[in-house]
Parts: C-alpha cells; sequence; structure tokens
C-alpha cells in the first residue's frame, strides 16, 4: 500500500476522531437551580451547600456542569416565568427549593427531572406517589416531618417554664398537627391564621395579644416566609418567646429552632443530580427524609426578652448565637 495513501487515512481517521471527542466534550449538563433564599449578589449559605455537594462529586461549575440560577426570594411571584425559562433552556434537571416553583414544574413538565427540596409532605401535596417509590419525575428530600411538631412545642415549654398559652402561626394542614400535638402535652394551644396574597401580620399579633398568648410557634410556608423579618420584629417587641421550624429565623433574630439541617438537603441534592445525570430515574430514587436535627438558641434574644434558659436545655443545643 502506498506510504502516502497510509498517512491520508490515518490523518482523516484522526481528525474524525478528534472531531467526535470534542463532541462529546462540548456536551456540558446545563442544572436549573430556583431558590428561595439570597439573590445574585450574594447566593447565601444554602446555595453553597449545594455548590459543595457538586464539587465533592468532581463538578465544577463552568467546565464540567452549568448552573441556571433563578432567586424566587427576590421575586416569589415570578416562579412561573422561572420554570418556563429553564424549560426553554432545555435544562438536564430542574432543582427546585420553591413548592410554588414545584407544582408549576410539575404541570409543565413530565420529561425533565425535577429535584424537589420540600419542606411540605410531598404525598399529600401529590408531588409523588410515595417516598419509597415517587413514581413520575420528580424525587429529591423533603424537610417536612410529623414528629417535630411536638418536639418544638416540648423544647419551648422547657426554655421557658412559665408558659401558659402557646400560639402556633402556621399553613391550614400543620397548624391540626400542632393543635394534636400541644392537646396530648396538654398545653393551651391558640391557632393564628393568615391569609393571601397580603397577610395581615399585625393582625395576627393582636390576636395573639386578645387571647393571652404568651409564647409563639411559627412554621414558615410560602405565605408566611416573606414576612420573616417583621414576624420575628413584632414577637420580640410583644415579648413572645418564639420557636421556629427554620435555623434562619433564629439568625434574624428569633428565640429557637428546632428543624432539619438547613445545609443537608442542599448538599445531598448534589447527590440526586450526580445520579440523575448518570442515567437514574426519578420515578426510581425514594425521597429523602431527614435524618439531622438541629436545635438552636439565640441568648441575644433571650436576654431581650429578659429570659433565662435553662442550663439542660442550652447543654442540648447545636448551636448558641452570643
Amino acid at each position: 500500500m502506498n506510504p502516502k495513501f497510509c498517512w491520508l487515512i490515518t490523518a482523516i481517521l484522526l481528525i474524525s476522531f478528534q472531531r467526535a471527542e470534542a463532541q462529546q466534550t462540548a456536551k456540558i449538563p446545563r442544572i436549573g437551580f430556583i431558590s428561595v433564599s439570597g439573590n445574585p449578589k450574594n447566593p447565601g449559605f444554602l446555595l453553597d451547600a449545594f455548590r459543595h455537594g457538586l464539587r465533592d462529586l468532581g463538578y465544577i461549575e463552568g467546565k464540567n456542569i452549568l448552573v441556571e440560577y433563578r432567586y424566587a426570594a427576590v421575586e416569589p411571584e415570578r416562579a412561573p416565568d422561572f420554570v418556563a425559562e429553564l424549560i426553554q433552556l432545555n435544562v438536564d434537571v430542574l432543582v427546585s427549593s420553591s413548592a410554588a416553583a414545584t407544582r408549576v414544574a410539575q404541570q409543565a413538565t413530565k420529561t425533565i427531572p425535577i429535584i424537589m427540596l420540600a419542606s411540605f409532605d410531598p404525598v399529600e401535596a401529590g408531588a409523588v406517589v410515595s417516598l419509597a417509590h415517587p413514581g413520575g419525575n420528580i424525587t429529591g428530600i423533603t424537610r417536612f416531618n410529623d414528629e417535630l411538631t411536638g418536639k418544638r412545642l416540648e423544647l419551648l415549654k422547657e426554655a421557658v417554664p412559665k408558659l401558659s398559652r402557646i400560639g402556633v402561626l402556621a399553613g391550614a394542614g400543620a397548624s391540626k398537627t400542632n393543635e394534636a400535638a400541644a392537646r396530648e402535652l396538654r398545653i393551651p394551644f391558640v391557632a393564628l391564621k393568615v391569609s393571601g396574597p397580603k397577610p395581615d401580620i399585625d393582625g395576627v399579633f393582636q390576636a395573639a395579644t386578645n387571647a393571652q398568648v404568651n409564647g409563639l410557634v411559627i412554621i414558615g410556608n410560602s405565605l408566611i416566609n416573606p414576612y420573616r423579618n417583621q414576624i420575628v420584629e413584632l414577637a420580640n417587641k410583644n415579648r413572645l418567646p418564639s420557636m421556629f421550624a427554620v435555623a434562619a429565623w433564629v439568625e434574624s433574630g428569633g428565640l429557637m429552632s428546632y428543624s432539619p439541617s438547613d445545609t443537608e438537603p442542599f448538599r445531598r441534592a448534589a447527590t440526586y443530580v450526580d445520579k440523575i445525570l448518570k442515567g437514574a430515574k426519578p420515578a426510581d430514587l425514594p425521597v429523602e427524609q431527614p435524618t439531622k436535627f438541629e436545635l438552636v438558641i439565640n441568648l441575644k434574644t433571650a436576654k431581650q426578652l429578659g429570659l433565662i434558659i435553662p442550663p439542660n436545655v442550652l447543654a442540648r443545643a447545636d448551636k448558641v448565637i452570643k
């Protein structure tokens, strides 16, 4: 065979191989992430946990993975728009920490895998068939845990033994759960209701005063969360010891929180992304329930309220803000 011809064939094969390799290299997975915290200039510690999770699995943003972030905390009413934008970008996986965005995404696509970071009961909400067998294109991690309801009431009562009547600000379903737990613990209970689209937070605290409430449990949801700072400020102004379902409220000045780890679900979401990119189907990936819980106490707020947290409660805290 002519040496020149052999060289030509070799060159053609080499060029073809390089082109094929370049095409494969160019296909970088694109992830859509809808967050209910942070903003483009300051994404916050929750997204940091997700990014750390990606890095631990060998993903480097901009090199072998792309992440399109949308911040529903800044513009919660735009959740449907964010979902539409990410679907239009044909993302390989959609991660949502927004309950509203998750509901919209479930209606908008049956093909793009959705990883939810849920503070609600995903089975009751119809997001999945069951936790063990999601059954559709949605899976993920839920922070929902019925058993925490009684524990929060119990811890608040231990921290403030003089409590005689506790008000609970929560969604309708959560209020029923809290009421049952309060009855079991023999703690007088008052359900404090809010309604949208612009809840009367001042009215809620007036209702608490009228009901002679002297302690609060706040279970945030998409209606309540945007008013976090106002709720914390009013609770302290009215000298009401407060227990929250998310540690970030204590960072903002609330007294206590008992909740699943804030960061762990975001770190674990990266694991779901990795599995799906490697071929796993959401229907076959069980929804994870919380396993790591944290008690956070703000001693600055306790001092402001004139409270001394008992040593046995303080010793169990995972984090103390001084």
